[in-house]
């Protein structure tokens, strides 16, 4: 049997300007299955700019993006989801007004197979999908302890299991790429190592690739396994953690001395 692993993400030559502005140039990388790549680089150096043009939000002006084959330049957001691409944001983005559970549910569209009627009169063929909705989002809950709140508004949640339901939100999707931007932004350090061990929970259990955009260091060494880092909208190191660590130019750009 053979090991290669196959393709899921591949970036050619992408980049994007914003009037003279180049904001990001010449970005290419290649994601396998089962992959988990930190993008890494100072603030302002784009790579929520990156993230955005993988999952339709911009448009690129140069270059490609090819998830399994297919081409997703000038798809919209929702297509890019459609097609297997989720992410999570920096400022989180939940429906605050809607339970945990509801908040899951609400990306299963795929698995939504009633019609307008079907939940107007409540027929048979509703009720026998909404309750493998329910068990399907409870499931993805307890990868993050969260089953036990299902019921609670997520306005209720601490911030830190607001990070976390809003991963197991992209995972509903049933995506083959998961796009994680600064998760563990405003973590305490508890709340950053179980988070840890929430992605390497679920890479184990659903064999996805994740493409992390981070600024704790700690949690980029321990859980990526290649690392790009980009500087001014450019690539200027990609390797192994160990390597991009005692790489001269990122830690003159980025990490320090």
């Amino acid at each position: 049997m053979s090991d290669v692993k196959e393709l899921v993400l591949e970036t050619r030559h992408l980049g994007i300007s914003f009037g003279g502005l180049k904001a990001v140039q010449d970005f290419n990388i290649q994601i396998y299955e089962g992959e988990l790549i930190g993008l890494i680089g100072p603030n302002g150096a784009g790579k929520t700019t990156v993230f955005n043009m993988l999952t339709g939000v911009y448009l690129p002006t140069e270059g490609s993006v090819i998830l399994k084959g297919e081409v997703l330049n000038g798809k919209k957001p929702h297509q890019v989801v459609a097609s297997g691409v989720a992410r999570t944001f920096q400022n989180i983005r939940l429906f605050k007004k809607m339970t945990v559970i509801d908040n899951v549910k609400a990306a299963m569209t795929k698995d939504t197979s009633y019609n307008m009627i079907d939940a107007l009169f409540r027929t048979p063929k509703f009720w026998k999908t909404e309750r493998e909705l329910t068990k399907k989002a409870l499931d993805l809950l307890s990868i993050f302890k969260l089953e036990n709140k299902a019921d609670q508004l997520a306005s209720n949640l601490p911030y830190g299991q607001q990070r976390k339901l809003e991963i197991a939100r992209a995972l509903a999707t049933d995506m083959k790429l998961l796009l994680l931007d600064e998760p563990a932004a405003g973590m305490n350090p508890t709340e950053t190592a179980e988070l840890l061990e929430c992605i390497n929970a679920i890479r184990k259990r659903f064999g996805i690739s994740i493409l992390l955009i981070e600024h704790d260091m700690a949690l980029v060494m321990n859980v990526c396994e290649r690392i790009l880092v980009i500087d001014y909208g450019m690539t200027i190191a990609s390797g192994l953690p160990d390597e991009i660590a005692k790489d001269p130019k990122v830690i003159a750009a980025y990490l320090g001395e």
